[in-house]
């Protein structure tokens, strides 16, 4: 059994810390972004390097308090805020937030965990290099978190997850022993992946505190394009002809469903309206070039092939960067009018490619049996993600729809499932979806699990609810 934090700890972590490092709770660190889930601590403690984490840890420990790290705060599933058990330490890492160092010959770039992603971005590009993990809140989230998470965003199809972006860690474990894993290597074939246990663990296993990271040279130019397409099995076949024309050029393939396009005229957000009429679907492509390569002159090519092999009826290729940013505006902001509009239940999967267009037609007579709805079906396509979200008819509120949203979502999980999907795609399981991963996760898969966090942190002591519940 865990303890609450109490005044006996707080005083033992003041002395150990230096002034300001302790804080009572705000409201802003015991909710999550969309406010379905709120939490509780005993105390803030914001510590400035490693070895003062560790300290937090071994007293942690000691005490049989639980601590939950916080990064940016932007997780969707709820594993930054502790709703039930002892209130307990909120560990947060915003002022270990510095670069250690950038070696462009090696593409390396060493960062603490606090370090917000769009400054990891901004230092790689001082020294005319990418990192290209991209999220729609970048300037907010913090690297600790995204590889806590194993965060997406929309490169994953060219560069792979956080998981894939990072060569090292240093981390504190659940003893309090500190792990000094930076190590700036591509090969290191020397036991058990340590860095691999932590990264996507939530917290779980240990404390990131900084990551050594890959950088990429940057493309000379990018090139960005809108395609209609009839239907997601047209977007399927257009996402193969654009590999066979472009190879590892393509870095972003997006599907966005017309419903989406009219949740953003609905709610007034600003956006230019690519076509004159709202299509079914379409789809967002970047392709990055270097040297003297014209990645409009490729988009050019694709989309004369995709008209030939009737995939795509019409299309947009930006002449200008602000013209690309404001296709990609498009996209960024169809999860903000999903808010405004007000979803019954928001569902962030992994299907196998082949998978998806079977899916996306059948879902809709499936969920017919449960109700009116509307569907806003949305994502990253180039690697099998789809937001497949569900809403009230026009003219109601899911106010209308009382215990509709568990139903919803058993029988969209279900299927995902039977189809060898996932139910979490790149949002992480948190709090919000323990339920999901016992029901779903292989039992061999969950007991080694177990037996993992039992090794490694017998008290309980992180992030205590998380994950394995």
């Amino acid at each position: 059994m865990l303890n609450p934090v109490d005044d006996a700890l707080i005083e033992k972590l003041r002395a150990a810390l230096p002034d300001g490092s302790l804080r009572p709770p705000e409201p802003r660190d015991l909710e999550e972004p969309r406010g379905k889930w709120h939490g509780q601590a005993g105390i803030v403690v914001s510590p400035r390097n490693t070895e003062q984490v560790a300290e937090v840890i071994r007293q942690a420990g000691q005490a049989r308090v639980g601590v939950v790290p916080i990064s940016g705060g932007t997780g969707l599933v709820a594993g930054q805020v502790a709703t039930q058990g002892p209130p307990p330490i909120l560990l947060s890492l915003d002022r270990m937030n510095a670069v250690r160092g950038v070696w462009p010959s090696e593409n390396a770039l060493v960062a603490e965990a606090g370090t917000i992603l769009a400054d990891v971005q901004l230092a790689a590009d001082g020294e005319n290099r990418l990192f290209p993990l991209s999220l729609a809140s970048e300037g907010t989230c913090r690297i600790g978190g995204n590889l806590s998470t194993n965060a997406g965003g929309v490169q994953v199809l060219r560069y792979g997850n956080a998981r894939d972006l990072c060569l090292g860690l240093e981390a504190v474990l659940p003893n309090g022993d500190v792990w000094h894993g930076l190590r700036r290597l591509r090969k290191d074939n020397t036991g058990y992946d340590l860095r691999n246990l932590l990264i996507g663990a939530e917290g779980t296993l240990g404390v990131i505190t900084a990551a050594s990271l890959r950088l990429f040279p940057r493309p000379t130019r990018v090139g960005t394009a809108m395609m209609v397409v009839p239907d997601p099995a047209a977007a399927l076949d257009l996402l193969a002809l654009a590999g066979a024309h472009l190879g590892p050029g393509v870095t972003a393939f997006e599907l966005i469903g017309g419903q989406g396009l009219h949740f953003l005229a609905d709610t007034g957000l600003p956006h230019r309206a690519p076509f004159a009429d709202i299509p079914d679907w379409s789809v967002l492509i970047d392709v990055s070039a270097y040297g003297a390569d014209d990645p409009n002159a490729a988009l050019e090519a694709l989309f004369a092939a995709a008209l030939t092999a009737e995939l795509s009826s019409d299309g947009i290729i930006a002449q200008s960067d602000g013209q690309a940013a404001g296709l990609w505006n498009i996209r960024e902001n169809i999860p903000q009018a999903n808010r405004l509009i007000g979803p019954i239940a928001s569902h962030d999967i992994a299907l196998p490619l082949s998978e998806i267009p079977g899916f996306i037609a059948d879902m809709p007579d499936r969920l017919a049996r449960l109700g009116d709805f509307r569907i806003n079906c949305f994502g990253h396509l180039g690697d099998g993600n789809l937001h497949f979200n569900v809403f009230p008819v026009s003219g109601r509120s899911r106010a209308d729809y009382p215990g509709a949203s568990e139903a919803v979502t058993r029988m969209i999980h279900d299927r995902t499932h039977e189809l060898g999907g996932s139910f979490s795609a790149e949002h992480g399981v948190g709090r919000a979806k323990v339920g999901d991963l016992q029901r779903y996760a292989d039992p061999a898969r969950l007991e080694a699990m177990r037996a993992v966090k039992a090794a490694l942190d017998p008290a309980g002591i992180m992030n205590p609810g998380a994950v394995l519940g």
